[in-house]
């Protein structure tokens, strides 16, 4: 292939690029590579293709071609929707865990103040709409309210907290 297709890709525009995302495509590339997979994203500085193969067990296998390297890029085809939520969701697995409804989530955050209120904790509702638990003034709880949603500067007061609602959790 001729450099002018180099070219080509490496001169296209973010908003062109942008039109790859979530489309499942092979891209050539230099020293006749070839990958295949759905487009995550395009790095707009690098002009960099992230792709993305899903295995058979759900997890995503991610690949980068290098922008200098990509040749030509022929799309396959457009994504479903369970695809395109699969790669939305990627590097966020909590967003794609069971939806609570706001019921289910207020009673989750008012059984935990109470049981970390019996546990002589000090715990206070924050935020506008009181959603985020804040423990004694340097850790808060975000929605929904498990281990990993702790935050704190403080890494052991974090690692504590975190190890308590783990016990939380795994009581009857």
């Amino acid at each position: 292939m001729s450099s002018n297709a180099k070219s080509e890709w490496l001169n296209k525009t973010p908003l062109e690029w942008q039109t790859y995302i979530n489309k499942e495509v092979t891209v050539s590339a230099h020293e006749k590579n070839e990958y295949r997979g759905w487009v995550l994203t395009v790095d707009p500085v690098s002009a960099s293709i992230v792709l993305v193969n899903f295995q058979d067990d759900q997890k995503g296998m991610v690949q980068l071609v290098m922008g200098h390297a990509v040749l030509v890029v022929e799309i396959l085809k457009e994504a479903d929707d369970a695809t395109r939520n699969k790669l939305l969701h990627l590097f966020n697995p909590q967003e794609c865990s069971p939806s609570f409804s706001k019921e289910d989530l207020e009673a989750k955050k008012l059984n935990l103040k109470t049981w970390l209120e019996q546990n002589n904790i000090p715990v206070t509702e924050q935020g506008q709409l009181q959603r985020t638990l804040c423990v004694a003034g340097v850790l808060t709880i975000d929605p929904p309210y498990e281990p990993e949603n702790c935050n704190s500067a403080n890494e052991i007061i974090l690692s504590r907290i975190q190890g308590l609602l783990q016990s939380y959790i795994k009581r009857p």
